[in-house]
């Protein structure tokens, strides 16, 4: 299995965003992980597209936005037209699952759902032939630092069965994705549940001296390291 880190922005340093995002692309990363929040789906209010277009020219990695508003489907053209290469939305934020998924197709990205940790995965059963990501909360969104939820093992597990299963029908490939708390010590077992790409917000850009652009380099070689062994 091919494994996916993708850094999250919202825990660098926003003085030195292209530097940054060049800098952990450098040291070894996948994805960009770009989080929108908008104060009223989730208690936080942090980028728009702007940011997503400003950052683009900064490396050819695919840019992930993660769409924690509601509703959905007006701010999704404006992030394909920004450059983002995948966008993810929360079912409990769209009026029609079906219809969001499309539209993010029909603009150039790869679309995507988002289970909180309380959200049930019977979201997807309907929308799987639409669905290139499936990204699974471990901590409640909103904010960075925070604890990963053991119970998302089990949810991994599940929503891995229901992919294989689907893969084995279609042939087509859906990535798992779980963001939250993802770290070295614990990187390993989350992937033995099922996942295949991995969000790191503070665990990566939390690391080293800010005037360092290898800081990434350790953080991002002990996660590696972690998911080889």
């Amino acid at each position: 299995m091919t494994f996916r880190i993708a850094p999250s922005i919202l825990s660098a340093n926003f003085a030195k965003l292209g530097e940054e995002v060049a800098n952990v692309i450098a040291s070894g990363a996948d994805w960009i992980h770009f989080d929108v929040m908008d104060n009223h789906y989730v208690p936080n209010l942090t980028i728009g597209p702007l940011v997503c277009e400003a950052i683009r020219p900064c490396t050819t990695a695919p840019i992930d936005v993660h769409l924690m508003v509601k509703p959905v489907d007006r701010i999704v053209p404006d992030f394909a037209k920004a450059g983002a290469n995948i966008i993810t939305f929360h079912p409990e934020a769209s009026e029609h699952i079906d219809r969001t998924l499309g539209l993010i197709r029909d603009s150039g990205c790869q679309a995507g759902l988002v289970f909180n940790p309380a959200t049930p995965l019977m979201w997807m059963d309907h929308v799987m032939d639409k669905l290139d990501v499936v990204l699974l909360m471990s901590v409640n969104p909103g904010f960075g630092g925070q604890s990963f939820i053991p119970g998302t093992l089990d949810k991994l597990r599940e929503a891995r069965a229901k992919i294989d299963a689907y893969e084995q029908k279609s042939g087509r490939r859906i990535l798992l994705e779980v963001d939250g708390g993802v770290k070295a010590d614990n990187i390993a077992e989350i992937a033995r549940a099922g996942a295949d790409t991995f969000v790191a917000g503070s665990a990566v850009f939390g690391a080293g001296k800010d005037s360092d652009p290898q800081r990434y380099n350790s953080v991002i070689g002990k996660l590696r390291d972690a998911l080889a062994a």
